[in-house]
């Protein structure tokens, strides 16, 4: 089949494996100017070089656009306060795509682009991603993903093509993991963990990147302050710092005890399992300080409604519906809960586990005379037996009813 022709294509660059062999493949099928976009979501080092070597491979400039205040606040924090998690999983990769999509538009409209290329597999959730962002804001554009049609099917042959192009790269067909790294966390797939039946290499040198297993953490706890301002984390150990830096300092820490390593094979939103293996240390500590303070500043049925959204809330960030009318509706509710979700919670690191310590708020609906177990003058115990009668009345009803028909359906 003939390839359309384009005069100029932006490219959605990382400098791995994928997106490095697509620059000179582009302009081998389409001869089109190759303009290339970076997204700066917290990946540190992994920029370094990047212009270079995207200039050298054949395109006419790159964009690295710095977004990660903005996915912290906009997209990271909401998510987080949601208490969203899909299968355990913290999103890490699935809300970075969104924000990342929706700058190369941008860009491609500014620079009067035909196409958006992306280097997705056919088989992955980014494309998904990717793709419901583009139409979301530029529903004319042409979408190309060579991975569903192109030659180079496999990570051994796209490194055999940068070989051939003298294309750099910083793997090699042993460390061949499809990794992906922002501020939140690190992803791993592929090579032994696609057997689920294969442990894990933590303990390997070079395959953590965020921390330490737990194994090889130290023997002794560390504990961590973290202070809430209506959901937001403004401080760590006392000290003022923007959400950004929270989390960097919480990476640290947490990386440094072993926690937030996830092994779980998840359902992907194409239809097949598969197995990875995530770095999120900062991340969990923190979902589990803000899921603590709200155990005492929400009331009951706030929180138990909050966590049924909570699911739902996961699988519209999972499967790239981020700018969807019902996940912004969904946001806006999570923040009115978030009112009141301002205090400290202190947190206990060890060898991987993250155990609660203290925690306290302005707006705490717990009361020690209420629940207390000594005598107290707040609560009248003999007003249960008034509640427990009405609340169990269904069940006396229909007991009764049984005594007088056989067989009732149900009945024991």
């Amino acid at each position: 089949m003939e390839k359309k022709k384009y005069n100029k294509i932006v490219l959605a660059y990382s400098g791995g494996l994928d997106t490095s062999v697509l620059i000179p493949w582009l302009k081998e099928n389409y001869g089109a100017e190759i303009i290339a976009v970076s997204g700066n979501v917290g990946q540190g080092t992994e920029l370094d070089g990047l212009e270079e070597k995207a200039l050298k491979t054949g395109a006419s400039k790159l964009y690295i656009e710095d977004l990660t205040d903005e996915f912290v606040n906009d997209y990271i924090i909401p998510t987080m306060q949601a208490g969203a998690t899909y299968e355990q999983y913290l999103l890490g990769t699935s809300f970075a795509r969104p924000i990342i999509a929706k700058r190369i538009v941008e860009i491609a409209k500014k620079e009067g682009a035909d196409a958006i290329c992306h280097g997705c597999t056919g088989k992955g959730n980014d494309q998904v991603r990717f793709e419901l962002a583009i139409q979301a804001f530029a529903p004319e554009m042409d979408i190309i993903a060579p991975w569903r049609f192109w030659e180079l099917n496999s990570r051994e042959k796209e490194i055999a093509y940068a070989q051939a192009h003298n294309i750099p790269l910083k793997i090699n067909k042993e460390t061949n993991y499809s990794k992906d790294k922002n501020l939140w966390h690190l992803s791993h797939e592929g090579l032994d963990l696609e057997d689920p039946a294969n442990e894990a290499p933590l303990n390997k040198p070079g395959f953590l990147e965020m921390g330490v297993s737990p194994e090889q953490a130290p023997d002794t706890p560390t504990n961590v302050k973290i202070h809430f301002e209506k959901g937001v984390p403004t401080a760590v150990d006392d000290q003022q710092m923007s959400t950004t830096e929270v989390i960097k300092k919480l990476n640290e820490l947490g990386g440094a005890n072993g926690c937030g390593i996830l092994d779980i094979v998840e359902n992907r939103l194409v239809g097949m399992k598969s197995r990875g293996v995530y770095e999120t240390p900062g991340g969990t500590i923190l979902y589990k300080a803000h899921e603590k303070l709200e155990e005492i500043t929400l009331d009951k049925e706030t929180q138990h409604y909050k966590q049924s959204l909570a699911l739902k809330f996961a699988d519209l960030v999972y499967n790239g519906q981020w700018y969807t009318p019902l996940r912004k509706a969904m946001s806006a509710f999570v923040t009115s809960t978030q009112e009141t979700v301002t205090g400290d919670v202190i947190l206990k690191l060890y060898k991987g586990n993250i155990l609660p310590v203290s925690v306290t708020s302005p707006y705490s609906l717990y009361s020690a005379g209420m629940a207390t177990f000594d005598e107290d003058d707040c609560y009248d115990q003999s007003d249960s037996a008034g509640f427990i009668h009405l609340f169990g009345l269904p069940l006396k009803v229909r007991a009764i009813k049984a005594k007088e028909i056989d067989d009732f359906p149900g009945v024991e």
